[in-house]
């Protein structure tokens, strides 16, 4: 099923990109009615994505909050959860520092925007993108859920994970006697999996949507123009991955080989949909087949979602530069060290904002007299950056779960990298559930 999910999604793709060119030559841009025209389309292509899109959510905190208590659980005490939790803090934070140095490095290499001349706009014009600044106050107190029901309906994956330590540890504690709520959740995830193998069969027709609506509206001629700028930035992109998999192989072994494999299908589907979120269950599943313990990776997943996304660290820097390169602005190495140094606090406090990645770099713009509105300069081709990025962030939480894991000696033997259901005898009723998902 998974090996022709991959299949699926990939012919969407491939359909949705020339059903869009088709749509936006046969419409035009020309004129602003044809504008309008192109802009209905993608808005009606847009329903089906919305839909896949709300349905992922609608798994998300459930999965999370059942995958992290039953982890805890199995952890047996919270010496081992400290441990866990220290360790993935730290990958996080050299992950990080090295994603968002790699993007400074490499706009400078390349220049993308050196050469555009783009006249500065009035101090006065704006992006269109609210601006969120960094404040250690609102940062920690949002932390903590002043409802779970209201935590799980607004999503913010941080304040479930807060909320699932405290169930977690209240667990282990009391012990037997909790014993019937830890096989409740162990049953929950079961089914909130066996869900998401239900919302992925509708995937390849969203991700067709995605993309015929993006083309459709946009144009294939937008890509020609920002075409050096993304083409450097997916070169950086490609550098990242494979320098994750790199220090991945000199930590956990050879079989660092066979783990963009096991999460080729999460890979596909957040490349397609622009959205690490949406390949969250497919790469849970993953991991559990490449041999990341459940309660390992129901930990340090769900943390790295918030704190651990590279490719976002590294188009924010890269992105920035590219601005102020189009405009002809000079920063000094001092500037861009202190660029970097802000955008390390500041994309750590923001998560579950919407297109988070343009808000940090709204703020930062400001902070360093950048025209904000040079954001308008990157916006245009934002959705096909971001499909890069939000395949690379899987990429990183992937590889941090796998290094955890092989820091605290409990990577499992791998499970086969297709889920194969197992065969029912023919005087039984077939399973209700995936009985090689653990």
């Amino acid at each position: 099923m998974a090996k022709r999910l991959t299949y699926y999604i990939l012919a969407g793709l491939m359909l949705g990109i020339i059903v869009g060119w088709a749509i936006n030559a046969g419409v035009g841009g020309g004129t602003p009615e044809g504008q309008a025209l192109l802009k209905d389309i993608a808005g009606y292509f847009s329903i089906v994505t919305t839909l896949f899109l709300r349905l992922i959510k609608m798994i998300i905190a459930p999965l999370v909050f059942a995958t992290l208590v039953t982890g805890i659980a199995h952890m047996g005490d919270t010496a081992a959860l400290g441990r866990v939790g220290f360790r993935a803090v730290g990958w996080f934070i050299c992950a990080s520092l090295v994603s968002l140095s790699l993007g400074l490095i490499l706009v400078n290499l390349f220049q993308p925007g050196v050469g555009l001349n783009f006249p500065i706009p009035d101090a006065s014009a704006a992006s269109g993108v609210e601006r969120a600044a960094f404040n250690l106050k609102d940062f920690i107190t949002h932390l903590v859920p002043a409802s779970m029901i209201e935590a799980m309906a607004t999503n913010e994956i941080l304040q479930i994970v807060v909320f699932s330590l405290f169930v977690g540890v209240a667990l282990t504690a009391v012990g037997e006697k909790a014993a019937p709520i830890v096989k409740a959740t162990e049953a929950l995830v079961h089914v909130m999996l066996q869900i998401t193998d239900y919302v992925m069969r509708v995937a390849p027709v969203a991700v067709f949507a995605a993309v015929a609506g993006t083309i459709a509206e946009r144009g294939p001629a937008i890509l020609g123009t920002f075409g050096y700028f993304m083409g450097s930035f997916y070169v950086g992109l490609a550098l990242l991955w494979m320098l994750l998999i790199a220090v991945c192989f000199l930590i956990v072994g050879p079989r660092t080989r066979l783990l963009v494999r096991y999460i080729r299908d999460p890979l596909i589907l957040a490349f397609s949909t622009a959205s690490s979120e949406a390949a969250y269950p497919r790469t849970l599943e993953a991991l559990d087949r490449f041999g990341v313990p459940p309660r390992i990776a129901s930990f340090v997943l769900p943390l790295g979602y918030s704190f651990n996304l590279d490719g976002s660290m590294m188009y924010m820097t890269f992105a920035t530069i590219f601005i102020a390169q189009a405009y002809g602005i000079d920063l000094s190495l001092g500037q861009e060290i202190t660029m970097l140094l802000v955008l390390m606090v500041t994309s750590k406090g923001i998560a579950g904002v919407p297109r988070a990645s343009l808000v940090i770099i709204a703020a930062t713009l400001a902070f360093f007299d950048i025209p904000e509105a040079g954001l308008l300069l990157i916006i245009a081709v934002d959705h096909f950056l971001d499909m890069g990025r939000s395949a690379t962030n899987v990429v990183g939480n992937a590889v941090a779960s796998a290094v955890v894991a092989k820091w605290e000696g409990h990577l499992d033997p791998l499970e086969p990298a297709e889920i194969v259901p197992p065969k029912a005898p023919s005087h039984m009723p077939p399973p209700v559930g995936d009985e090689s998902l653990r």
